[in-house]
């Protein structure tokens, strides 16, 4: 069963990481990094700050710590699972499609990088009051278009994705929950997620 499991999940992988274009290739390989999206999370911060004032040091230090569990749990599923990525995959590696030679580590059950953005998307959707629906939609759209530039550069499988994808929201929404409680919110109503 778990052979099944991941065969559809490597032959799902080839096809997505086959529809691919010239122009899209750097596009991808720069969404991928989170340096990139800077001025995005300035906005977020001063959304954070505008909303919690006095409490955003409280609020900070959760997301702070969030992001450390998410990613350390990620490494920790990594270097004990020992899934090669699809780059490193010797039975797969020279026909997928990688971008500028970045292959990344070794291995990719689960991904970082969806876990982390999911958990902080799903953070900010629950901290955020409902007036900032709009937000909900931006940040749900940037931690998928991450996830996605995971696979597009071949160093993710679909599973490592959705299962990091899980992970995050699971991790975010439990770290929400702490952060209502510490600030002293825990009663208000939890936005949608």
């Amino acid at each position: 069963m778990l052979e099944k499991l991941l065969s559809a999940d490597r032959s799902f992988f080839l096809t997505l990481n086959s529809l691919h274009a010239t122009w899209l290739d750097q596009v991808m390989y720069w969404a991928s990094n989170p340096l990139v999206w800077l001025p995005l999370f300035v906005f977020l911060l001063y959304v954070v700050i505008r909303t919690f004032r006095f409490k955003t040091a409280t609020v900070l230090v959760c997301l702070v710590l969030m992001i450390t569990v998410s990613d350390q749990l990620s490494n920790l599923s990594k270097n004990n699972l020992k899934r090669l990525r699809p780059s490193h995959e010797p039975q797969i590696a020279a026909s997928i499609h990688i971008v500028n030679e970045y292959r990344g580590e070794d291995f990719s059950f689960y991904s970082a990088h969806a876990s982390n953005t999911f958990a902080l998307a799903v953070f900010l959707i629950i901290l955020f009051p409902k007036r900032y629906t709009s937000l909900y939609f931006i940040l749900t759209g940037w931690a998928s278009l991450m996830s996605y530039t995971r696979i597009y550069l071949g160093v993710h499988y679909p599973l490592d994705i959705i299962c990091g994808a899980l992970a995050g929201c699971l991790i975010g929404y439990l770290t929400g929950r702490i952060t209502l409680y510490f600030i002293g919110l825990q009663g208000r109503e939890i936005n949608p997620a």
